[in-house]
């Protein structure tokens, strides 16, 4: 039985979720605070967690962030609040879905079907690229890149790197197929579930995040590169220096 942690102070809203997927065949946590949302969080270790961006302790986009300092657990923010700002913002925060109050509840339990099958997803591939935690550790070249599909991280010169599930996706697509060009539209179709928010914009902030984790200079990138007009590539270490 999968567990979703519900983090809301509205009590009829956290309720409703709550009884919703309840009824879906979850097992729920309901956390009325960020506090007790983190407590909760480290006790209960949910596959999936709702956040509302209006708690009375703390802004939930800070609350997102706290939360990826120590974990990848899938977020899906569920809030009042609609503007383009709000959502670019909580995506850079770590969130890896948004939903606008009101809502459609099938639309939820969809979301959170298809974030749970992106997560098993990647845990399904570990043993294709399982070796490569190995490989990094041996590998002593300062500018190693790679994948550590176990905890679902990035190993970047030999440090590990915390990424949210829609950073690795892109990142190993990356990797998988250095040097071909993405466009938007193909990265967007990596990352979407169903019917999930992603646009052009949202590609952008994932690919600002990857840089700062992955590059020296984020603002002069050696790995992933910008094709203008087209989108990104990932480029190789030998293509890097050639």
């Amino acid at each position: 039985m999968y567990k979703i942690l519900v983090i809301e102070d509205d009590v009829m809203m956290s309720d409703m979720l709550s009884m919703y997927m309840s009824e879906e065949g979850y097992e729920i946590k309901q956390a009325a605070t960020g506090g007790q949302g983190l407590k909760l969080l480290e006790q209960f270790t949910p596959d999936v967690v709702l956040l509302d961006l209006m708690l009375p302790d703390w802004d939930g986009t800070e609350l997102c962030q706290q939360i990826r300092q120590h974990s990848s657990v899938p977020i899906m923010i569920v809030s009042m609040k609609s503007e383009v700002s709000e959502r670019v913002q909580a995506l850079r925060a770590g969130a890896d879905d948004y939903l606008c109050k009101p809502f459609s509840m099938h639309e939820l339990s969809a979301r959170v079907e298809a974030l749970i099958r992106r997560a098993k997803l990647m845990q399904s591939t570990a043993s294709a690229v399982g070796s490569l935690n190995q490989e990094a550790a041996d590998d002593k070249a300062e500018a190693s890149i790679r994948l550590d599909s176990e905890r679902r991280l990035l190993l970047v010169r030999g440090n590990l790197v915390e990424t949210t599930f829609s950073e690795f996706e892109l990142m190993k697509l990356f990797l998988t197929h250095p040097g071909k060009v993405f466009s938007r539209e193909d990265l967007i179709n990596a990352i979407r579930g169903f019917d999930s928010f992603v646009t052009d914009r949202a590609i952008d902030v994932h690919i600002v995040n990857l840089r700062r984790k992955v590059e020296k200079n984020p603002k002069e990138p050696h790995y992933i590169r910008t094709v203008w007009g087209v989108g990104y590539k990932y480029v190789t270490e030998v293509e890097s220096l050639s």
